[in-house]
């Protein structure tokens, strides 16, 4: 009877001890979920985040089908940290388009245009939530390779109109490595239907990617997918590949895509000197650039397609480029392009320089 009664004595403590430690547990683990950052981490050396702005300028001169374009844009990032667990970014694009007019003089359109501005949230190593107007992540070069000072080739590729338009909505995305050899990335996000404010366009749909990045050959593969809810309710798809081999100084992208707006694809390879021992030092500053592609019309008119800015016919063009850093953040860049189509050849020149700045806005250091 003794050992019973303490049988149970003993449970009814366990079940005790229990129903008190784990809500305080609990309670710390959505504590230190949500708590701000200084509130979590109180190491004296840790430096204080601030304010950035980025950006960068340019001036690029060009000549297509024998029209001289004058093309100066000025496109400014800023990014705010708020904690350890918040960031907001912008990005606006001003774009001065000048052509040659008949009385001699240059005159065109300040085309003003907010590409995202949107808050984001680290809920932990794996998952980031993003809210507000992003830059819509289907393929790799809306993201990653369209600055001026990052892209390799001012022109931009002819299927890059298709499913990257600024999305307005929510999206999550993240990273995690799914073997000891190969980390897994992913963006999924929704998009809603314009507020009809001019520079700050977006429809209805919704998509995702996903990549493949392999560390040892420094490769990536991934797709991407997009339906739009409204209009004809079209699906686009899409490939992408990029890969930076260890051994040489080679920069390697490609993209596929499928819609009913057009389908194409474009390679594109940029090979920088820094490893030829023979030349000059000043030679090892130089990039060479090579791409090719090609798109084929989809099922609406070449005005439509015109207005996308999308060829309004089946076309294929090679360019080729130099581009030299004369110091980080300053580079000339120069390139000549052939396009092939029904609705005529012709050939396309750009030369100019484009800078990049980097400004914070604030006193750093320790807090």
């Amino acid at each position: 009877m003794g050992l019973k009664l303490f049988s149970l004595y003993q449970k009814s403590r366990s079940l005790r001890l229990r129903q008190a430690i784990l809500p305080r547990v609990l309670g710390l683990l959505l504590l230190q979920f949500f708590a701000p950052a200084h509130a979590r981490s109180q190491t004296p050396d840790e430096e204080k985040a601030v304010p950035i702005l980025s950006g960068t300028l340019g001036f690029l001169p060009s000549v297509t089908a024998g029209q001289t374009l004058v093309d100066t844009q000025f496109n400014p990032v800023l990014l705010v940290p708020i904690g350890e667990r918040w960031l907001v970014e912008s990005r606006g694009e001003f774009e001065g388009e000048f052509q040659h007019q008949p009385n001699g003089t240059f005159g065109g359109p300040l085309n003003k245009h907010l590409d995202y501005l949107h808050a984001d949230y680290i809920a932990n190593p794996y998952v980031t939530v993003t809210a507000g107007r992003f830059l819509t992540p289907f393929g790799i070069f809306n993201e990653r390779l369209y600055p001026m000072w990052i892209r390799a080739l001012q022109p931009d590729p002819l299927i890059l109109p298709i499913a990257t338009a600024s999305s307005d909505g929510a999206m999550l995305r993240g990273g995690f490595p799914v073997t000891g050899r190969a980390n897994l990335n992913y963006a999924a996000y929704v998009s809603v239907a314009s507020i009809g404010v001019a520079g700050v366009e977006s429809e209805r749909h919704v998509g995702g990617r996903a990549g493949f990045f392999f560390p040892g050959p420094r490769l990536e593969v991934g797709a991407s997918w997009q339906k739009v809810l409204q209009d004809d309710r079209k699906n686009a798809i899409g490939l992408h590949m990029a890969w930076q081999p260890p051994a040489i100084p080679l920069s390697m992208h490609s993209e596929f895509v499928r819609s009913n707006q057009g389908s194409g694809y474009w390679i594109e390879g940029a090979y920088r000197l820094s490893q030829v021992r023979f030349w000059q030092k000043a030679m090892r500053r130089t990039e060479f650039v090579a791409r090719g592609q090609q798109f084929f019309s989809g099922n609406i008119t070449p005005d439509a397609a015109a207005s996308l800015g999308l060829p309004g016919a089946n076309t294929q063009e090679s360019d080729f480029g130099l581009n030299y850093f004369l110091k980080d953040g300053l580079k000339l860049v120069g390139s000549y392009g052939r396009q092939f189509s029904s609705a005529g050849n012709f050939n396309q020149w750009t030369a100019g320089i484009a800078y990049r700045f980097v400004l914070p806005l604030g006193r750093g250091g320790n807090q």
